[in-house]
């Protein structure tokens, strides 16, 4: 190479390499505004991070505290549920025994009842019965003492004779009846 493109690149400064007094003013001043900065904004920069992070903890806390409230809140509601259940069935059984209770009573009474009326019933029907043979008596007697008025030719018009004839005559149809059945 020629002595002059050395000494003309001698001369020339690399663009790239600041020269040494700027290089000393910058890096004085970046150590100024680093340490401004570091006792200044750090300090700051670490509360709030500090309260965040102490904010999360406290959420997280507070969330892992909800759950497990709402876990017991949700035992206490299954509790209050299978209870709940339980007393359901205990009423509908109770309710069943009572309509099955009641049914017994209502059939008792109706058995009752329908015994009373049948022995009413029989009873009605024993005086009908009994007024009906006694009328029947009479009539019997009065065609019974004509009959035989007219064919005996004499009145029997005694009262006494007459009550004993138609009596006789009653209770021997009374015997064969008896006899009949």
């Amino acid at each position: 190479m020629s002595p002059m493109l050395i000494l003309a690149a001698e001369e020339m400064e690399n663009p790239l390499v600041p020269p040494i007094p700027e290089l000393v003013i910058g890096l004085l001043a970046f150590v100024i505004v680093f340490g401004f900065l570091a006792r200044k904004l750090l300090p700051n920069i670490n509360k709030v991070l500090e309260q965040r992070r102490e904010a999360i903890e406290g959420g997280i806390e507070k969330a892992e505290a909800a759950q497990t409230e709402a876990q017991s809140v949700l035992e206490q509601y299954k509790a209050q549920l299978a209870e709940a259940r339980h007393e359901a069935a205990r009423l509908r059984q109770e309710a069943q025994e009572q309509g099955a209770a009641l049914i017994a009573e209502m059939r008792a009474e109706g058995q009752r009842q329908r015994e009373e009326i049948v022995a009413a019933g029989h009873t009605q029907i024993e005086a009908d019965r009994k007024a009906a043979s006694a009328a029947l008596r009479q009539d019997v007697g009065k065609l019974a003492t004509e009959l035989a008025g007219k064919l005996v030719g004499e009145s029997l018009e005694d009262h006494s004779r007459q009550s004993r004839v138609i009596d006789r005559f009653l209770d021997e149809l009374d015997q064969k009846a008896e006899a009949a059945r």
